[in-house]
């Protein structure tokens, strides 16, 4: 998921993009929030009604259900049903409808995949942690240990009785397709709050649009996902549900290299050949069950697979750059995909465009499940403080703006989000929440490279009515590599501005 924002380039078509899938009635609009910590990253939603307090009880229904769910299904919360009952050996056990339908799809996906979805993963995954954490490359003994344990066949199912046997010791975790069932109830709840037309529940970049209304879907480019980075593909979707997996986002980091942490759990390897798969599906758990499933499988046989699941379209990115598509991937409406732009040379006087600065901003988890994300301005002044290009504002009002004291006092700044609606939801893998990354290619708000030279980078959050902080770092953009780490304080965590070549 990635936060509403604001760029200098942007704003025209964001409202144009707003006036092509807004409310199906002059009464109702797109009322949107954010919040983090939802389900161990961030959340978006969207109501679409007339009445602010009709969207504002479809939340609190939806974070609830979100909620009461995650009590049943995680298996990180050591007091959950699921893990209480992982922790039991060989003994019928009584489970809630909700954790018999979650391991019958399970067995059913696992069945499907021809075992590349399985929970038992989690024991391949904790190889990898190990090995991480020594700084080596696991043991091949122990990775094939692992495969063989999780080949085990780790439950039986009694239906009509209503029980779940647990089989082995064989670490578990209902991860990949999980959150999007927990999505797709969570919308079906808000749906059902008298007085909402529509509902958008994207929890770490897997989303469905229910209801009676329409949302545009940014698909983030897994060579380059910082939250102001252009998308690889923009979709109108309408009352279906969009999940995109990837390593861009986790993973190991060994030797100085990156691995994934989508593991086959056949193998006890990595998925490392496809970076990012994005589905589009008429239900969230089909469209959750096949993004992680084609990071793992060939494009042949996730051609195979998307077929067995009517109505369903994809979009894989491969490691070398090449793409996969459905058949009917092109069809969709309103799909884009920009064209990518040939790199830039040097021109002297002008920023070096081999360089780009990345800015990585931390909002402290301190407020606990479901809080609201603080609204957040980054944007970049001159030697003169003249505000050479605003890189993003995270926002969900837009008549609470001026709380971005900093920000919003400067009338050059302020005038960047005149008109501004409704921007698209975003569809990525899923990052930790509050955790975000911008990054400036040196150009300015008209989109020329600026001169070399001295520059200040600003991050500004405030709470509505709340604590507003400001940080800056002034960096002289010459073509030597820097970086700098802010200290927290107040609505902001650890800001990490990092100038550095870009990777091609």
């Amino acid at each position: 998921m990635k936060p509403l924002f604001l760029t200098a380039t942007a704003f025209l078509a964001f409202t144009a993009l707003f006036a092509r899938v807004g409310p199906t009635s002059t009464n109702a609009v797109w009322r949107t929030s954010h919040f983090e910590n939802v389900l161990g990253t961030s959340m978006e939603m969207k109501v679409m009604s007339p009445s602010q307090a009709a969207a504002d009880r479809a939340e609190a229904n939806a974070l609830a259900e979100i909620k009461r769910l995650n009590s049943v299904l995680s298996g990180y919360d050591p007091t959950s049903e699921f893990s209480r009952w992982a922790m039991t050996r060989n003994k019928a056990v009584p489970v809630s409808p909700e954790l018999m339908e979650v391991l019958k799809l399970w067995d059913s996906w696992r069945v499907r995949t021809g075992g590349v979805l399985n929970p038992a993963a989690e024991a391949v995954g904790r190889v990898w942690k190990k090995a991480e954490a020594a700084g080596s490359m696991p043991n091949p003994t122990d990775l094939a240990a692992a495969a063989q344990t999780a080949r085990s066949t780790q439950w039986r199912l009694d239906e009509k009785l209503g029980t779940a046997t647990h089989l082995t010791d064989t670490p578990l975790i209902l991860n990949s397709f999980t959150k999007s069932y927990i999505i797709e109830r969570a919308a079906a709840v808000a749906l059902r709050t008298p007085g909402v037309n529509a509902v958008v529940v994207n929890i770490g970049g897997d989303l469905v649009v229910r209801g009676n209304g329409a949302d545009k879907v940014s698909v983030v480019d897994p060579r380059s996902d910082a939250e102001n980075s252009d998308p690889v593909a923009v979709l109108n979707v309408s009352d279906k549900a969009v999940a995109t997996s990837g390593n861009y986002r986790r993973g190991y980091e060994i030797g100085g290299k990156h691995y994934s942490h989508i593991v086959d759990p056949r193998t006890g390897q990595t998925a490392e050949s496809i970076i990012g798969a994005t589905v589009l599906a008429p239900k969230a758990v089909d469209a959750g069950a096949l993004a992680t499933a084609f990071c793992v499988l060939a494009p042949e046989e996730s051609r195979k697979l998307a077929a067995s699941v009517p109505g369903s379209e994809y979009m894989l990115i491969g490691k070398s750059g090449a793409a996969y598509f459905s058949a009917g991937w092109h069809s969709l409406p309103a799909t884009h995909i920009p064209m990518l732009a040939s790199a830039a040379t040097k021109e002297n006087g002008l920023w070096n465009p081999d360089y780009e600065l990345a800015i990585n901003v931390e909002i402290p988890q301190t407020q606990g499940f479901g809080a609201r994300r603080p609204y957040v301005a980054v944007w970049i002044e001159d030697k003169d403080k003249f505000p050479v290009r605003t890189l993003a504002v995270l926002f969900e009002k837009a008549r609470w703006l001026n709380e971005l004291r900093a920000w919003y006092r400067d009338d050059r700044l302020r005038a960047m989000s005149e008109g501004t609606e409704i921007l698209p939801s975003v569809t990525s893998a899923t990052r930790s929440p509050g955790r975000y990354t911008f990054k400036w290619d040196g150009k300015d708000n008209s989109g020329k490279l600026v001169k070399e030279g001295h520059y200040t980078v600003l991050v500004e959050a405030s709470r509505e009515h709340g604590g507003n902080n400001v940080v800056r770092k002034e960096i002289d953009f010459n073509g030597t590599p820097s970086q700098a780490e802010l200290p927290p304080g107040g609505e902001l965590g650890t800001v990490v501005v990092d100038y550095h070549k870009v990777a091609r």
